[in-house]
């Protein structure tokens, strides 16, 4: 009795967790990390302020979780899409373009991950052991691509490096496409992403 009671307060406990965190992904969504309160984050859940910090500590490490699942997702998506694959080529280029895809389809999520420049170009981060965490899904997530790339023969510094580049092509075009900006070269993102992932894929069969 007393195991299915605690069963239960935890299962409540968790439940009460998710409409928090729910509640803090839509605000986060409207307001960004500065923007949004713990109040407002509280009213939406139907909580009082007093009540979330049964479950998270700070402002920060709410938006560390809501972070780290939308990671968790994309990584999710790369590997998924590596998976239907058999070539070191197919295996590249699918990680590259599906990192590409998961962001031009979720730009609520592209935001999440740049809350580095909250405040403008100004870094900063959600405390130490919340930014390792959080680097590594990011790095989990891309390291498909230097996989693939080793396959190829690539020493694992160019590999990489590639990976960097691939991440670092990824946001510059998504954030083209995503204020817009895109319509101004008469271009297309997702074209421009691919022919660059080519480009790359053919630079290491070649060498």
């Amino acid at each position: 009795m007393v195991g299915k009671r605690q069963s239960r307060r935890e299962a409540v406990s968790e439940h009460k967790r998710e409409l928090i965190l729910d509640a803090a992904r839509q605000i986060f969504a409207e307001e960004g990390l500065d923007g949004a309160s713990l109040r407002a984050i509280a009213v939406r859940a139907g909580y009082t302020p007093a009540a979330l910090y049964f479950h998270f500590e700070s402002k920060e490490a709410m938006y560390a979780e809501v972070l780290h699942a939308s990671l968790e997702s994309l990584g999710s998506a790369v590997d998924q899409a590596v998976s239907r694959t058999k070539t070191p080529q197919q295996k590249l280029k699918a990680a590259a373009l599906s990192f590409f895809q998961f962001y031009a389809a979720n730009p609520r999520d592209l935001d999440l991950g740049f809350y580095l420049f909250r405040g403008g170009m100004k870094p900063a981060g959600l405390g130490h052991d919340r930014d390792v965490r959080l680097n590594a899904a990011l790095e989990a997530a891309l390291r498909p691509i230097a996989e693939a790339a080793i396959a190829l023969g690539a020493p694992q510094e160019r590999a990489n490096l590639l990976m960097v580049d691939c991440f670092a092509h990824a946001a510059g075009l998504l954030l083209l496409l995503h204020t817009g900006r895109i319509r101004m070269f008469g271009a297309s993102a997702p074209d421009l992403m691919e022919a660059y992932v080519d480009e790359r894929i053919a630079q290491l069969v070649q060498e």
